[in-house]
């Protein structure tokens, strides 16, 4: 999208406690993908509004870091239930500036708030370790810290969950925060720091500073971040993660995917389509955890017409309206990246037996793709390789089991992958084999809850502590080692 210079109606950075204006000249618009209209402009800061927020997160941190653990706590009870009683007005804003279905919204509203619920339990979360007696008359503890002013870029996808799965478990730790939305979702993250600030947080503690490539490098070089958690595409992904550790920050970036769903012979084919038809279209198969490949295993026709059917029958409109599944893209410009994938994918003689081209013509305002299957996908096929993220999905034929996990292990991401079967042998092996970080056992979004770490492997993830659980603690945390001696 074009940038504009007009300064009506932009968002707002939030700079220790405050709205302030960016002092970037040029913004975006930000559009709702359903219907084109514009819910307002975002501004296009620069490395100058990064530094001023670094320098409210870095002051912030000074009493930030010694404040009691359990008042830390509260604050995040207080966010909590403010997050609770808003919930409604928070899915709606999801499904205005992302588009997904007002029930996906609402879920991941609740997702968010689940992430705060586990930040609450900082008292816990942030105890030590003590042994006495490691030698005669010595004792050892493990005490833990904050580490200072860390940074947060947060993708369109997940507006809400994203930025929760981060800032809260930070600051609970003792931390302070500068966020980067998403230029393409930001009116979420502003609420969110308004309801924080109603919550008690002091300024400083939490930051936003909206913005693009100027925004994410500043964040990256300056020397007063101590850690960057990032969830993107994978070459920022690995862009981020290769920058942040060469200036040695420690550095979470969850990457791209590439989910397969295996359908075995036994498999109930009705609730497997039914799974997977949620999985690949729901908020339009714009999520690292969608199924995106499926292997069908055995001569199984019965299942591919059942889901070619399901996939006719889904309901496509604006995330407002009842009963819809399938929701818009985010911009026109992405969906003319994926008209491309749909188009390589007949080239490369993949057979396309659901054109989602066809809603298209019907649904002109906004940017709508019905939903699009391939059969016959082959392995070396670009739309098998590379993450359309998208409702495209491709149907793999396998002669079983042991080659159906091979495709995994030929993929280059290893975020999720799941199996539908009744066969306890089968699920044992998948289990021990699969070669992906969440598994799902007849379940079609095996994304992890906030006590567990998202545990994304290969490609699907740069570094060495996940976001979430206790990996998510351990990110936001280093250890001091005491040794003591009583005897002297």
């Amino acid at each position: 999208m074009a940038l504009v210079r007009n300064e009506t109606a932009v968002l707002k950075n939030f700079i220790n406690g405050k709205w302030v204006d960016s002092s970037g000249a040029e913004t975006l618009e930000v559009p709702n993908p359903a219907t084109g209209e514009v819910l307002a402009r975002v501004p296009i800061s620069t490395k100058e509004d990064v530094e001023r927020a670094v320098q409210a997160a870095k002051k912030a941190f000074v009493s930030w870091k010694n404040t009691p653990v359990p008042k830390r706590a509260r604050i995040m009870f207080k966010f909590h239930h403010l997050l609770t009683e808003h919930h409604e007005e928070l899915a709606r804003l999801i499904v205005q500036e992302n588009g997904k279905a007002y029930k996906e919204a609402y879920g991941e509203v609740q997702r968010g708030i689940e992430c705060v619920e586990f930040a609450a339990g900082a008292p816990t979360l942030m105890m030590g370790e003590t042994l006495a007696e490691i030698a005669e008359d010595i004792d050892s503890e493990m005490l833990r810290y904050p580490l200072g002013v860390v940074g947060g870029i947060t993708p369109f996808n997940f507006p809400m969950m994203v930025p929760l799965w981060m800032f809260p478990l930070a600051i609970a730790c003792g931390n302070t925060f500068v966020l980067k939305p998403s230029e393409r979702t930001p009116i979420l993250a502003n609420k969110l720091a308004e309801l924080f600030t109603q919550a008690g947080a002091p300024e400083g503690v939490l930051n936003i500073v909206h913005g693009a490539h100027d925004v994410v490098n500043a964040l990256i070089a300056h020397e007063d971040i101590r850690a960057i958690s990032f969830v993107g595409s994978q070459p920022v992904a690995k862009y981020v993660y290769e920058q942040s550790a060469a200036r040695g920050k420690r550095v979470q970036a969850l990457s791209g995917a590439k989910n397969h769903h295996i359908v075995m012979p036994d498999a109930n084919v009705e609730l497997a389509a039914q799974h997977i038809i949620n999985s690949a279209f729901g908020s339009a198969g714009q999520r690292c955890m969608a199924c995106s490949a499926v292997v069908v295993v055995g001569e199984n026709e019965r299942f591919v017409q059942t889901l070619k059917k399901q996939a006719d029958e889904l309901v496509i409109g604006n995330g407002m309206d009842e009963d819809v599944l399938l929701t818009p893209v985010i911009r026109q410009s992405h969906r003319e990246k994926v008209l491309g994938y749909i188009e390589k994918g007949v080239e490369e003689g993949a057979v396309l037996i659901r054109d989602g081209r066809k809603e298209m013509a019907e649904l002109s305002e906004g940017n709508f793709l019905g939903p699009t299957i391939f059969d016959h996908v082959t392995p070396t096929m670009t739309i098998a390789k590379e993450e359309i993220f998208a409702p495209v999905l491709s149907l793999l034929r396998a002669a079983d089991l042991d080659e159906a996990l091979e495709y995994i292990r030929q993929s280059r991401y290893g975020n999720g992958a799941t199996i539908y079967t009744k066969d306890a042998k089968a699920v044992r092996q998948f289990r021990e084999e699969a070669d992906a970080g969440m598994l799902g056992i007849n379940v079609g979004v095996p994304a992890t809850m906030a006590f567990f770490p998202f545990s994304g492997w290969k490609d699907s993830f740069y570094g060495d502590l996940h976001v979430n659980g206790k990996d998510g603690v351990n990110f936001y945390t280093r250890k001091k080692m005491i040794t003591s001696r009583f005897d002297f």
